[in-house]
């Protein structure tokens, strides 16, 4: 099934794949498009590199090839683009692998730890989740034996050839210097576009930083849209070629549906060949409209189409989907929810479903009673333990990241066996190992992000619908997505077909890296060099023009300018300036109401011009005529100082953030890379500048942000097409003015037009001169506002929060003023689960001392980031009095980084840091309480309690170490005793994968 050129165009631009001149001064990118591979490789290569490999046997590095023997062989044939990663490893060179999920990305990681075990080396494994790290660490351990595990709770084999960790171990690794590395010549990133996450995204920067250049990379990677851009970072800092083979080939197909909520009936919308089925969507959009007049007539109050899309009647649709495909024969299938109670409430309404056989059951029920056989007697009973088997048995299963992980574990096994039919799951189960299943439900277009409910994005469908579709089993893979409203095409087009997601850096500066980088002797590294070479800085200057070349490209034209000679330029101006005069009166008499207002139909372009300000070309919504009184009651109004009874509502291009809280809306300015939104903006007919004979389609509803959006595009396709400007309506032709005094205005105009068209410098509009005569007014507003750009640079802002967060090292004792690292500062150095500069403080300032190993558990788990609890904590003297100053050091700490510059909202700060959810619960279990017991009183999930202990656990002995580096033997001794007091039962129940 190879991809046909265009389709390739569309993934990668051409100018992008026929190879550029040069990515900057360090280096150069040589490309290759191969049709035929449905893959594409492209290489990103240092300047001055040249390669001493036999190119009879390695091809060369913008074509590699590999006909040497191999390190491994496969019982399948290799798709192109794990023959082109393959051919890229052997010639001991760095790949990142942009692949979907299904595709096979993991034969090219084997194929790396392969290579080591040939070569007599080491190989690292680092994956982003300490589960995934299980499952990877099984799976390695079944092809190659020689493989250990190092996570923060468990550590197997570390003296294995290939070691599976987490990418904080790896980070921990670096810092250390630990000897380890000195064996090693690959390192595997699994699920690099993990780099996008806010909180952990930076480990992965500085691992990569960090790497010695010997050393030799994998990543591999959902699929992304800037992988080029990752390769040149990698290349620039690393001074290696680094290779890109990005895919978006799936061996199975995706069939696209889309269920609308309340109805019946499943609507293809994106076939397996990728073509969008408009004639598919408007039926489906009908469905919308006759529901709306049924629940209309059904109900005067409205709440019958609320009933329909709550939860309520939201499950049976799932009922009725699930029921079908099961009908159908579709199973096995995922249900997507994005969140965690409604997993389970779906999967509970399916009581009357079951889809296992009696021999299936058994089968489930064994594996079942040998998983729990870990646990003691009261643990085997917990509801959410128990509640499980009947669900299972019936091969319906839950999956979320507040499941016990031993149920979570045995929910994923029992689905790689084909004994789970139906999985309800949050999206977290996209992440990670290979579970594909033959169909894919969306309960739902939207998600909670933390600040609103906004539409899911393309990379987002893109990682969960690649679940669907079993290679080898499936001829095609289906995915039905549910909506309950309408929906706009744009939206739904571009969410299922649109461009996988870019990777965005998301570094920052933590106290952590700074005193680790501060005390590390040979001052190789530093935090300059970090913050220079961090994938954010390279992106940052990536997008900023050369400024330089640009300033001189300026400072020539108005040179140009002035050898032209000034006169002529300035009666072409001039002319310029009659014809716009003119123009103002002409419009001035078309504006009247009786003669423009049967042309300002809805998506008629207008020109919109404001006193001195210039809106641009705006699309009409519709004309309102408003008594004059309620005229000046309009806020936002362009206001006309003729006044005017009618309101034309306008979509024009406004800046961000304008005409939000009622404030007055700005027009975006038409400057390169300045970017805006679309609002309806109310304006008075004296204020249209100009009529266009173009219309363009105006979404019906224009709430969306999207919808709105979709109408700037049409602009812009619009203004590539008439690149000479829109053509305008004619007042006698097109409108059918006889006027004799509108007629004289035409003629007037046309004749100042003929003469402009006339002139010398018209017809030399590719020169120089004219261009520069129109920018001459920009030159300087554009210089400065690129050297201010300059000033602003990532660098500098860096650079200042670096000396800022030296200050606050400085005035709490962690560095000397010469910036040596102090005893204090060394404890820090040690701590990276919590935060470092408080843990530091409470052990320095005896917080820690006055309490015993119970109250220091309880009180260092309040340091751990994890679910906030609904229920009102209850806290006994004994942790209120320890909570109260652990909270006072952290308003103290937030204090003094506001006096030192930062910007730290305290009161957000001692929130942030102080998180007292299961102070109760971890006080109970460390005394020796049951899990039943412990967890009684509050409502946050038992999976997430148990990743919080063992977080918890991570840090205490972090704690143990600082201490054990700055001669603290009482404390040390209470550390370890407050992680021995969690270390037991189901909270540290073996994984099922180990």
């Amino acid at each position: 099934m190879d991809e046909s050129p265009s389709h390739m165009k569309r993934k990668q631009p051409e100018e992008n794949l026929e190879g550029k001149e040069e990515i900057s001064a360090q280096e150069s990118v040589s490309k290759k498009r191969n049709l035929a591979r449905t893959c594409v490789h492209e290489v990103a290569v240092p300047s001055g590199y040249s390669s001493s490999k036999d190119e009879s046997v390695h091809g060369t590095l913008s074509d590699p090839i590999f006909n040497g023997e191999r390190a491994k062989t496969y019982p399948f044939k290799l798709d192109p683009f794990q023959e082109v990663s393959v051919a890229c490893l052997e010639r001991n060179e760095s790949v990142l692998v942009s692949a979907h999920t299904s595709a096979g990305k993991t034969a090219v990681a084997e194929y790396a730890i392969a290579m080591a075990f040939r070569d007599k080396q080491r190989v690292l494994y680092t994956s982003p989740l300490k589960a995934l790290s299980n499952q990877k660490y099984r799976e390695l351990r079944e092809e190659f034996s020689d493989v250990g595990l190092m996570t923060g709770d468990v550590t197997l084999s570390p003296n294995a050839s290939c070691l599976v960790m987490t990418t904080e171990i790896l980070r921990g690794m670096l810092y250390r210097g630990s000897e380890v590395l000195k064996e090693v010549s690959w390192v595997i990133f699994d699920e690099i576009h993990y780099m996008k996450d806010r909180e952990r995204g930076v480990v992965w920067e500085e691992s990569i930083i960090f790497l010695p250049p010997a050393i030799k990379m994998v990543f591999l990677s959902a699929t992304m849209s800037n992988a080029t851009e990752f390769a040149e970072w990698i290349c620039n800092i690393h001074k290696q070629p680094c290779h890109v083979v990005y895919t978006d080939f799936r061996p199975t197909p995706l069939q696209h549906y889309v269920f609308p909520m309340g109805g019946s009936g499943l609507y293809l919308v994106v076939d397996e060949n990728e073509q969008f089925r408009e004639d598919n969507f408007l039926k489906l959009q009908d469905t919308f409209v006759k529901q709306n007049l049924a629940d209309g007539n059904k109900s005067g109050n409205g709440r019958a189409r609320i009933a329909k899309s709550g939860t309520a009647s939201g499950g049976s649709d799932i009922y009725k989907i699930v029921k079908m495909i099961m009908e159908r024969k579709f199973q096995p299938v995922i249900i997507f929810s994005f969140s965690r109670r409604e997993c389970e409430q779906h999967a509970m309404s399916m009581s009357k479903l079951d889809f296992n056989s009696q021999e299936e059951k058994e089968v489930v029920d064994q594996v079942f009673k040998n998983a729990i056989l870990c646990l003691n007697e009261d643990d085997r009973k917990l509801p959410a333990i128990e509640l499980m088997l009947p669900l299972l048995q019936r091969g319906i299963a839950v999956h979320h990241s507040g499941l016990l992980p031993l149920i979570k574990e045995l929910v994923e096994l029992l689905f790689q066996e084909g004994l789970v039919k139906a999985l309800f799951a949050t999206e977290t189960f996209a992440m990670g190992l290979n579970m594909p299943a033959k169909t894919v439900v969306f309960t739902s277009v939207k998600k909670w992000d933390g600040d609103s409910h906004r539409y899911i994005g393309s990379g987002e469908y893109i990682q969960m619908s690649g679940r669907a579709g079993r290679r080898g089993k499936d001829e095609r893979g289906i995915c039905i997505i549910m909506i309950d409203e309408k929906m706009e095409m744009n939206i739904l087009k571009d969410m299922v077909l649109g461009k996988p997601a870019p990777l965005v850096s998301t570094f920052r500066l933590s106290y952590y890296t700074i005193l680790n980088l501060m005390s590390r002797a040979e001052g190789q590294f530093t935090a300059e060099h970090v913050i220079r070479h961090s994938f954010h800085q390279f992106q940052y200057e990536k997008a900023l023009p050369d400024i330089g070349k640009k300033v001189s490209k300026l400072e020539e034209e108005a040179a140009v300018l002035d050898a032209s000679g000034e006169a002529e330029v300035t009666e072409y101006h001039k002319l310029q300036l009659e014809i716009a005069q003119v123009e103002k009166k002409m419009m001035a008499e078309l504006m009247l109401p009786e003669r423009v207002l049967y042309f300002l139909h809805s998506g008629r372009l207008i020109k919109v011009r404001e006193g001195g300000t210039d809106w641009g070309w705006g699309v009409v919504v519709h004309v309102v005529k408003k008594p004059s009184a309620a005229l000046g009651s309009l806020p936002a109004a362009l206001a006309s100082s003729r006044g005017s009874s009618y309101i034309v509502d306008t979509l024009l291009h406004c800046s961000f953030g304008s005409s939000e809280n009622g404030s007055r809306p700005k027009p975006c300015p038409p400057r390169p890379g300045e970017k805006g939104e679309m609002h309806v903006v109310p304006v008075q007919l004296p204020l249209i500048s100009a009529l266009s004979k173009l219309r363009i389609a105006v979404p019906s509803d224009l709430r969306p942000i999207e919808a709105r959006q979709s109408v700037l595009l049409a602009l812009q396709e619009l203004e590539t097409r008439f690149p000479q400007g829109f053509p305008k309506l004619n007042p006698a032709k097109d409108m059918g003015i006889e006027d004799p005094e509108v007629v004289e205005l035409v003629n007037q105009i046309e004749e100042l037009e003929q003469k402009l068209f006339s002139h010398p410098l018209h017809k030399s509009q590719d020169e120089h001169q004219i261009r520069s005569f129109h920018r001459k007014a920009e030159v300087n507003h554009e210089i400065q506002q690129l050297k201010s750009k300059m000033r602003d640079s990532q660098l500098q802002k860096f650079r200042d929060e670096l000396r800022n967060r030296s200050r606050v090292l400085k005035k709490l004792g962690h560095i000397d003023a010469d910036g040596v690292v102090q005893l204090k500062g060394r404890a820090a150095c040690l701590i990276d689960t919590g935060d470092e500069l408080l843990a530091t403080e409470l052990m320095f300032n005896g917080t820690f001392n006055d309490l015993d190993h119970h109250q220091v558990a309880a009180l260092a788990s309040c340091f751990i980031p994890g679910d906030k609890s609904g229920v009102q904590i209850q806290l006994g003297a004994y942790l209120a009095k320890p909570l109260q100053q652990l909270q006072d050091s952290a308003r103290r700490i937030a204090e003094i980084q506001r006096e030192c510059r930062l910007e730290v909202n305290v009161e957000e700060y001692v929130e942030a840091a102080v998180r007292p959810y299961l102070m109760d619960v971890i006080y109970k279990w460390s005394q020796g309480q049951n899990f039943k017991d412990a967890i009684e009183n509050t409502d946050i999930f038992e999976g997430s309690i148990i990743r919080l202990t063992r977080r918890l656990d991570e840090f205490l002995n972090q704690l143990k170490a600082a201490a054990h580096a700055v001669g603290e033997a009482d404390l040390e001794n209470k550390f370890a005793a407050a992680s021995e007091s969690l270390r037991r039962g189901i909270m540290f129940a073996n994984s099922l994968y180990l």
